[in-house]
């Protein structure tokens, strides 16, 4: 095919079999015909403006054969990193097997294997009655799902979400024990990982199961961000010592390829139909194959302490961070979830900046993005103003690798801090707290 090469690269104890279109030129042409042929929704080239045609682990390699260390992870999704061995070697099982790979939901040993490894992860409180429940891998689908499920379940319908700051108290009146008609579900996520990677506290959480328990209000715990593995602990809520009703499932759990689930009580099932979820792509055998290797791999290398021993090192180094440079603000997160909030000296949302314009949090998280683009380094930014700068290495990143993040982070934010310094007010450090 013109224009394209097709290589077979060596890959562990096996070899697979990849194509990465490779115009002429390199990869200029690309970046530049991008926005002429998709639309301006969509951010992400924009921000990140790499051509990726290999991948491995933590590194992608662009056209030009320059290589970055990936610490967005597709969003969270690759929990192994690139092209996983085990993962290949389960996709390839399927394919070389002559199995349908897309039957409709239809039980298949696939399938039968990946619900078999699921309940072995789930908290023991759950595992023992669960029900799990596949649905479309689109961001609303698995979530759609579950409230579909807890309204039909408790024949109410309001579902109260928690995204802001809250307390135990704040949610008694939705859950009334004694009097009113309480909710039919509440749902939250474990990290608020796009509100800025914010973990909810641990008191907090058995206290808003407590509450939810005694007013028979269904709890559902929104681990697509979190799940496997990522903040240190399987499953997130497990970091508080709390069994959810329901557990939304997405991202990590297709090993790489599109896959969601919901997982409930099984007195919650009623026999009733799936809801606005049940797409036709729901329970792709080759997602479910990766799945099933991704959640078996995290489990017997115990990949979930591995991150949260790393996770308090990258913690531990972005605080000093934050006490070195006065845009640096919070630091926050669990695991291999992390996040570093830029801000503006004084914590304001803008400073005076560069020719005489205002700088804003915002602007500055970009460049700081731009600087780790430049030394090889990709991280993504989140948060209401998008002043987070994001860090979800996948679970096997190492000792050696972090150190490389972390150098090069800490490179791009000095970088910024001093063009701040040169063309802004003067620098000065942020007092010791």
């Amino acid at each position: 095919m013109r224009g394209s090469a097709y290589e077979v690269i060596a890959a562990g104890g096996g070899s697979a079999v990849r194509s990465c279109a490779r115009p002429a030129g390199g990869s200029e042409g690309v970046p530049r015909r991008q926005p002429a042929r998709e639309t301006a929704a969509r951010t992400y080239a924009r921000a990140l403006p790499v051509v990726p045609v290999r991948a491995r682990g933590l590194t992608i390699e662009d056209a030009d054969g320059r290589r970055y260390l990936d610490c967005a992870s597709g969003a969270g999704s690759l929990a192994l990193g690139h092209n996983h061995p085990v993962v290949l070697e389960a996709i390839r099982r399927v394919l070389d097997s002559g199995a349908p790979l897309q039957v409709m939901g239809l039980t298949t040993p696939v399938e039968d294997a990946f619900v078999t490894e699921l309940l072995r992860t789930l908290p023991p409180g759950l595992a023992d009655h669960a029900r799990v429940r596949f649905c479309g891998p689109g961001g609303t689908d698995p979530v759609a799902t579950a409230v579909a499920l807890v309204r039909a379940a408790t024949g109410r319908t309001r579902v109260v979400t928690l995204t802001g700051a809250h307390h135990a108290a704040d949610v008694t009146a939705c859950c009334p024990a004694d009097a009113g008609e309480p909710p039919a579900g509440v749902l939250l996520e474990p990290v608020r990982c796009e509100d800025g990677v914010l973990p909810v506290p641990d008191p907090w959480l058995r206290d808003l199961r407590r509450i939810t328990a005694e007013g028979s209000v269904p709890l559902i715990a929104d681990e697509t961000e979190t799940g496997v593995g990522r903040t240190g602990a399987f499953w997130a809520v497990e970091h508080s010592g709390v069994t959810p009703d329901v557990l939304v499932l997405s991202k990590a759990i297709g090993g790489s390829l599109p896959l969601a689930a919901v997982v409930h009580r099984a007195d919650l099932d009623g026999g009733h139909a799936a809801g606005p979820g049940a797409a036709a792509f729901r329970g792709n055998q080759l997602a479910l194959a990766a799945g099933a290797a991704t959640l078996a791999h995290v489990r017997e290398h115990r990949l979930a302490a591995h991150a949260a021993a790393l996770g308090d090192r990258i913690l531990s180094r972005l605080r000093s961070l934050a006490e070195e440079f006065a845009c640096v603000g919070g630091v926050r997160g669990r695991g291999l979830m992390i996040g570093m909030e830029l801000t503006v000296p004084g914590g304001g949302c803008e400073a005076p900046g560069r020719d005489g314009r205002r700088d804003t949090a915002s602007e500055l998280a970009a460049a700081v993005q731009r600087e780790c683009l430049r030394r090889g380094l990709i991280v993504d930014l989140t948060g209401p103003a998008r002043n987070v700068v994001r860090l979800l290495p996948p679970l096997i990143v190492t000792e050696e690798q972090t150190s490389a993040v972390l150098e090069r982070l800490a490179d791009a934010v000095q970088a910024v801090e001093r063009g701040r310094a040169d063309h802004g007010p003067p620098h000065r450090p942020r007092e010791a707290r």
